[in-house]
């Protein structure tokens, strides 16, 4: 039973590393374009708007994808009507909240800092009754390790931005491009994960499921806000304090740096919450789970945040252009700060969900917004250096309440979480220290490639030279072994 539990995880690990390898490798390609065409400003509308819309998916969503993945259900049979109960439930409220929208459109626009944009906002809301077919069929393929069909999905409306922003862009000039393109990429993949599914929507529904639903998913859906909060609460400060520019730079420099470091976590996240809820009453496999999931994301999570910060300035001109040197600073220390949340923080709130105890990570986000929230209002009255600065600084207090939670509740020795990640933070230092004294050679372009290689070389070197028992454990452990075996093939 359990070598087949962790065949369906490398499998799953290999088909979801696929996806987020080419969406990912698209994703640049797009945003060098699209940084080039459109202004800071137009970026800076859809980060408002989008604010609005994913705020209301949560309500829509309310905690049943996470139900239907961690869930025992009896039967098949079980797991279907249910699925009908939470999949009614998402479209009623979606139909509901995006009337709501419409009447009260101008109200909201004004509430997040931008006049004007009501008839946007109302005409993006539709994003949100198609995430209501979307969201569910996630949950079913999820729940079954079928990250093959999500491959699919993701691969193809990931090709939507090359096909329909882009040239969009090229025509208008304005954030119309972007909304367009995000809603032909959603309603791609809700239709075809609609038709790759094997259940098929119905009208059955009955309320004693849905209040067994809800009774487990209130807590969840709690959780979702605060986490939506924590991402968006700075997007509503900085939109109602600075001008559309700087909330541009805001939103652009850290989703930039968001969606590289999503090509290691947005691959392996999903399969972890999957793979620990199904060892959630096996101690010894969940920890020796979470563990090969934490090393295999440091190995690559860490340099790639040391990269970032020394390579700012270089990462920030290729990304995104001229235009966008202010971002540079909040690029680089975002990216640095990034790499430790994800490996410290990010991933012990796997472990909340996965063991059923969202209230945990619910207490955790609500914490971080007590500091968030009050060093954002502080830091805007300042410059936009020192609102970066504090804003990724004040991630340090996340991860430590991250830490103190693991040892005190789930007991994960603290020694244990870092001696496990220990080689790759050193290898990381070691690797910072060197590219800094190759930057000292030259700020040639050409020469800060080379470096940039030359880092790398260093790391791997320093990482399985110097490391002969990470280097076994890495080989020996079975979800990072056979993940990266069949990965090569």
């Amino acid at each position: 039973m359990q070598n087949d539990l962790n065949k369906k995880i490398v499998n799953a690990s290999k088909w979801s590393s696929i996806t987020e390898i080419i969406a990912r490798l698209i994703s640049p390609v797009v945003n060098i374009f699209l940084a080039r065409l459109l202004a800071p400003e137009e970026f800076g509308i859809v980060a408002t708007i989008t604010m609005v819309i994913t705020f209301a998916e949560i309500f829509t969503d309310a905690g049943f994808q996470k139900y239907l993945i961690q869930h025992e259900f009896k039967d098949e049979n079980e797991l279907d009507k249910n699925t009908n109960v939470a999949f009614l439930t998402n479209l009623g409220l979606s139909l509901v909240i995006c009337a709501l929208i419409f009447f009260f459109r101008d109200k909201i626009a004004t509430a997040v800092g931008s006049p004007g944009l009501g008839d946007s906002i109302s005409i993006s809301s539709v994003l949100i009754i198609i995430a209501a077919f979307s969201s569910i069929q996630m949950a079913r393929f999820k729940r079954a390790f079928d990250f093959k069909t999500l491959f699919y999905a993701r691969a193809g409306a990931s090709l939507i931005p090359l096909l329909v922003t882009i040239p969009l862009a090229i025509v208008m000039r304005n954030y119309w491009a972007l909304l367009i393109g995000n809603f032909t990429s959603q309603l791609f993949t809700a239709v075809i994960l609609t038709i790759k599914s094997k259940w098929k929507p119905s009208f059955y529904f009955r309320l004693h499921i849905l209040k067994e639903m809800f009774s487990f998913s209130a807590w969840t859906l709690l959780e979702s806000i605060s986490i939506w909060l924590t991402s968006n609460i700075g997007i509503f400060i900085v939109g109602n304090t600075l001008n559309e520019y700087y909330l541009g730079i805001y939103k652009t420099s850290m989703s930039t740096v968001n969606s590289y470091m999503a090509i290691i976590t947005a691959a392996l996240t999903p399969v972890l919450f999957s793979a620990l809820s199904r060892y959630q009453n096996d101690n010894d496999g969940f920890k020796k789970t979470y563990y090969g999931f934490q090393k295999l994301t440091a190995t690559l999570i860490f340099p790639m945040g040391v990269g970032i910060f020394l390579y700012r300035d270089l990462v920030t001109a290729i990304l995104l252009g001229e235009q966008w040197k202010e971002a540079a600073g909040f690029v680089g220390l975002w990216g640095l700060t990034s790499s430790f949340t994800i490996v410290f923080s990010h991933f012990s709130s796997e472990v909340y969900r996965s063991k059923g105890k969202p209230k945990i990570s619910l207490f955790a986000q609500l914490l971080h917004l007590a500091f968030v929230i009050p060093a954002l209002i502080i830091s805007t009255n300042y410059s936009f250096t020192t609102l970066y600065t504090v804003r990724s600084l004040v991630r340090i207090q996340a991860i430590l309440t991250a830490i103190i939670i693991m040892r005190a509740i789930f007991k994960f020795k603290i020694l244990d979480v870092f001696k496990n990640v220990l080689p790759m933070i050193i290898s990381s230092a070691i690797m910072g220290a060197c590219g800094y004294g190759l930057q000292m050679v030259s700020q040639n372009i050409v020469w800060q490639i080379i470096s940039v290689i030359i880092c790398v070389i260093i790391y791997f070197a320093v990482l399985l030279v110097c490391f002969p028992s990470t280097r076994r454990e890495l080989l020996k452990n079975p979800q990072v072994s056979k993940y990266l075996k069949r990965f090569q093939k």
